[in-house]
């Protein structure tokens, strides 16, 4: 690991996800969209293999912003970072990862699959540079739901969200399909971004295939 860096203050964002606010190494600089992998800098956890997460700051920020998920049952690094307290040192690797941001298209993500295109949403709205870009987000309930708020805020009409399990007013109650996507999108020759589950990228990549989507123009983590 490469860098050392120090939990300033977490909160909630929802029941099972927390913002973490993190002091900047020096000399850290990533494209928005791209990762990390972070582990917890204790004795117990140093040699615990590392986890992969996106910065969700932009990137003249002078902290870096986490936005990550706990999983409980897997009783692993999610699961401690989110016990953490103020002060807690983690250790980070260099930045890495194919998801940057290639020009105008529709970014589709699930769950905690939505931060990397967080960072590039922030930016491109910084830069005034959002234009015409669309989200579609899909998650098991509205309580999931990943900053929703400020999202929604970004991409106005453009940003639809879904459910499958739980649903709510201003979200669509089914998953993102072939048919989703073929009621919802008219230009398959644009760019995509994808990220998400595995099992979720795998579908969505074959499903834009199949729709007329260039492999060249789906943008993922591989």
């Amino acid at each position: 690991m490469q860098h050392s860096s120090t939990i300033l203050m977490t909160e909630f964002v929802t029941h099972d996800v927390k913002r973490f606010i993190l002091t900047k190494p020096r000399n850290f600089e990533y494209e928005p969209g791209q990762g990390v992998k972070m582990v917890i800098d204790e004795p117990k956890w140093r040699d615990e293999e590392s986890q992969p997460f996106t910065p969700t700051s932009l990137t003249d920020d002078k902290i870096l912003e986490f936005i990550i998920k706990r999983y409980p049952a897997r009783k692993g690094v999610t699961d401690k970072l989110h016990r953490l307290e103020v002060g807690a040192r983690l250790l980070l690797s260099d930045v890495f990862g194919t998801i940057t941001y290639k020009g105008p298209g529709t970014f589709i993500a699930a769950g905690a699959g939505v931060t990397p295109f967080i960072a590039i949403t922030r930016q491109l709205a910084r830069k005034g540079k959002l234009g015409s870009n669309s989200l579609f987000y899909s998650n098991k309930t509205p309580a999931d739901v990943i900053c929703e708020k400020e999202l929604r805020h970004y991409f106005g009409s453009r940003c639809i969200m879904t459910c499958t399990q739980e649903s709510g007013p201003g979200f669509e109650n089914r998953r993102i399909t072939a048919n989703f996507l073929k009621e919802k999108i008219h230009d398959f020759k644009q760019r995509f971004y994808v990220c998400g589950p595995d099992s979720f990228v795998a579908d969505i990549k074959s499903i834009l295939k199949e729709l007329g989507a260039s492999p060249d123009s789906v943008v993922f983590e591989e």
